[in-house]
């Protein structure tokens, strides 16, 4: 796998996991919207780590700075 996330991709997608789980987890948003909330969290966060993103290898993006 090829990196394909920037630094500034994966800060903002780690902080929208948090709030995302924060929002759950904290009563604030419940039922089926809460999972879907959950599943996204989880979802950024794991591509957020690995630096990877499926959907931006489809479209055919790139934020990952390049090296000199």
């Amino acid at each position: 796998m090829k990196k394909n996330m920037g630094t500034t991709d994966r800060i903002i997608r780690t902080i929208i996991a948090l709030i995302a789980a924060y929002l759950y987890f904290g009563g604030i948003v419940t039922g089926t919207l809460g999972i879907v909330l959950v599943v996204v969290a989880a979802v950024f966060l794991l591509t957020s780590l690995v630096s990877f993103c499926p959907l931006y290898s489809i479209v055919g993006l790139n934020t990952c700075s390049v090296k000199k």
